[in-house]
């Protein structure tokens, strides 16, 4: 083959995109459709090998439509589990991958681990195994933790409860995080979202024709649930308080990472993500008015000495104290934002008044924590 003939044309124009055609990351989908399919999982209509476009020869918008829709996740994929119809998220583990995120999430599905409600660490379902590829973990489909928003304080000090026991257990379990951020703390859907949701667009139905459904977190509380164990490691506690190397991840703005190479203990690092992501969220930016209940404890686990942070064992003992401050009509009293402008304040007030008294009469507690 000549020169000639190997080298593009620059003055060729470019491959035609085509809204909603199937992009490179979602091909290996389409390739194991079939397979994953004996395994018993069911991809969405458009990665089966066969799919047609629903909106081809009509008027429709590809993005209006449910096949329309791609999975934005190179690794992951929506899927339904064919034995009872549970919506569920397959992950691929990639080659490179140390072998940790999957020891991790087995050590916390294990019978010996989940018993109780403190393990929030989110189940793994399955582990599929397919010809020459790496493992595939299915796990439940999840929410953001605060898609949709947190409406009342009683409903913050639920998450804060949840998502701290939950580092807690893990902690006890000589486990540590190490790459905890907002993108690895989700909520179970199941009972605020009894229809489900599509996928990707999350605030519509499975089939784009509608709003979802849903209910408040007081109305039917929710579990939240620990993600994203790529970086987790397990110490032997014989060894003492462990002292690791930094890791790579999405965030990390710990003090103790500023060189990365410096030893430090992860599970005071957990501690200080903990506490940074309440800051940032809640308090640091004036997002909300209300909060000013958290900053002590919140400037304790973000100290710059990793040294001087509580542990979280400590952290539960003095949020419980900070707990039992906290009257009724705080709990129950709407979460509000600092740039709201008086006529939306006084609509939103409103309508939670009348929730509130909704939730007074059926005795909804202004804590909802989950069965």
């Amino acid at each position: 083959m000549s020169q000639s003939q190997q080298d593009p044309d620059p003055f060729e124009d470019p491959p035609k995109v085509v809204l909603g055609a199937i992009v490179r990351h979602e091909t290996w989908w389409v390739e194991h459709q079939e397979a994953l399919e004996r395994a018993g999982y069911m991809l969405r209509p458009r990665y089966h090998p066969s799919w047609r476009p629903s909106w081809a020869g009509t008027k429709k918008f590809c993005f209006d439509c449910e096949d329309g829709l791609m999975q934005p996740a190179p690794l992951s994929m929506d899927a339904t589990r064919i034995s009872d119809g549970r919506y569920v998220i397959l992950k691929r583990l990639a080659n490179e991958d140390p072998p940790y995120e999957l020891q991790i999430n087995r050590l916390f599905s294990m019978s010996a681990s989940t018993s109780g409600s403190r393990n929030h660490c989110a189940q793994l379902l399955d582990v599929i195994a397919l010809p020459n590829d790496p493992p595939i973990m299915v796990h439940p489909l999840l929410r953001p933790f605060d898609d949709p928003p947190l409406r009342t304080y009683g409903e913050f000090v639920a998450l804060f409860s949840q998502v701290r026991e939950g580092l807690q257990f893990m902690h006890e379990n000589n486990v540590a995080h190490r790459d905890f951020t907002e993108l690895n703390i989700m909520l179970d859907p199941s009972d605020m979202y009894p229809e489900s949701f599509h996928p990707i667009n999350m605030e519509r139905s499975r089939d784009l024709r509608h709003t979802a459904k849903v209910y408040s977190r007081t109305r039917r509380p929710t579990r939240y649930l620990l993600v994203g164990f790529k970086n987790s490691r397990q110490y032997d506690p014989v060894n003492g308080p462990p002292l690791d190397t930094p890791l790579g991840g999405g965030d990390k703005p710990a003090p103790e990472y500023k060189d990365g190479t410096t030893p430090c203990n992860p599970f005071l690092t957990d501690v200080y993500y903990l506490g940074d992501l309440i800051r940032t969220h809640y308090i640091k930016a004036c997002k909300y008015r209300g909060f000013d209940f958290m900053k002590p404890l919140v400037a304790a686990m973000v100290h710059n000495d990793p040294t001087k942070r509580p542990d979280m064992a400590e952290v539960g003992r003095r949020f419980a104290v900070i707990k039992g401050t906290l009257s009724t009509w705080k709990l129950r009293s709407r979460i509000a934002r600092n740039n709201e402008v008086w006529p939306a304040a006084a609509w939103r007030s409103v309508g939670q008044m009348y929730s509130t008294v909704g939730y007074f009469l059926s005795r909804k507690a202004a804590i909802p924590e989950p069965k």
